[in-house]
């Protein structure tokens, strides 16, 4: 394996804390402090996509043009939040973990702005939805939603969960670092080595293998490979996406494929009618970047993020 070069180094490194948040401990990171908070400019709360981590956002808080209070959290079972313990994982309970942040970080109501990326662009869109007033500006960095189940794939979809249950799940484990490192690389060519080399350290953990040898383990619950047994149900999550009352940032990778995940069975004319039902909703395109964005272009997605926020 090819040594790792020298990894990124951050220009505003941030600050590790664990919250208990529903009785499960939580990572948070900081940027800023919480005095740069006003209600006209609050606390920015960025939160992640699927098999990521909250680091995965250090360079966009890098690319920022002036300081703020910015916040990430680990998802449960993800990066250095604790595992649930359970041997599925449930789509309200990231909105009830979230809504436990907010009651700590921006007590009494207060309002946040609030970036989710992919997974975490979904949970936050329900969130907007559902808790309309506690949050002033919201973004959605390709948050696409799922296709529409039918309620006759319901037999079929907890078969499919009774028998995961049964087969014990795994991530691959890595021989080094380094091959942490090109792992995250293969999955995104768009990713600089050096940025490689510094997510590694952040996306696994070295641990004892047999013999005295050492591994690199990923950061994540094996049990989120299982099939979700709830269907994703289409209306249900348009009559969240039609509460939000916050002015609303959509932001794609000009690169990304909606195809490249679900084929035919969810067409861009169907995200697109979705879309129309947000109230106030913006949209932005990032040339050279795909469903990673915040990872390939983030200086331009900084400056979006920027303009979108501080408008009046």
């Amino acid at each position: 394996m090819t040594p790792l070069p020298a990894p990124y180094r951050p220009l505003r490194p941030a600050r590790s804390e664990f919250l208990s948040l529903r009785g499960l401990r939580h990572h948070l990171l900081h940027w800023g402090t919480a005095a740069l908070a006003t209600p006209e400019r609050p606390t920015l709360l960025m939160l992640h996509g699927w098999m990521d981590v909250g680091a995965s956002f250090q360079f966009v808080v890098d690319a920022l043009a002036q300081e703020r209070h910015v916040l990430a959290m680990d998802w449960r079972g993800f990066g250095l939040s604790a595992c649930s313990g359970a041997d599925s994982y449930w789509f309200p309970d990231y909105l009830g973990d979230l809504d436990a942040l907010l009651d700590q970080i921006a007590p009494d109501g207060a309002r946040v702005d609030l970036l989710g990326h992919s997974m975490g662009g979904n949970v936050v869109m329900s969130y907007a939805g559902v808790r309309p007033r506690r949050i002033r500006r919201l973004i959605n960095l390709e948050g696409f939603g799922l296709p529409d189940a039918s309620p006759e794939l319901a037999p079929s979809r907890l078969a499919e969960w009774l028998d995961d249950l049964k087969t014990p799940q795994a991530l691959k484990p890595y021989d080094s670092l380094a091959g942490v490192a090109q792992r995250l690389m293969k999955t995104n060519p768009r990713l600089s080595v050096d940025k490689a080399a510094w997510l590694a350290g952040h996306w696994a953990r070295e641990q004892d293998g047999p013999g005295g040898s050492k591994t690199w383990h990923i950061l994540g619950d094996p049990a989120h490979k299982r099939v979700n047994p709830v269907l994703y149900r289409r209306a249900e999550a348009l009559a969240c996406w039609r509460r939000i009352e916050a002015p609303t940032l959509w932001v794609e990778g000009a690169l990304t494929e909606m195809s490249q995940w679900w084929g035919n069975r969810y067409p861009r004319e169907d995200f697109e009618a979705r879309l129309a039902e947000v109230p106030t909703l913006q949209r932005a395109r990032l040339e050279g970047a795909a469903h990673m964005l915040h990872h390939d272009q983030p200086e331009a997605l900084a400056r979006l993020l920027e303009a979108f926020l501080d408008a009046p």
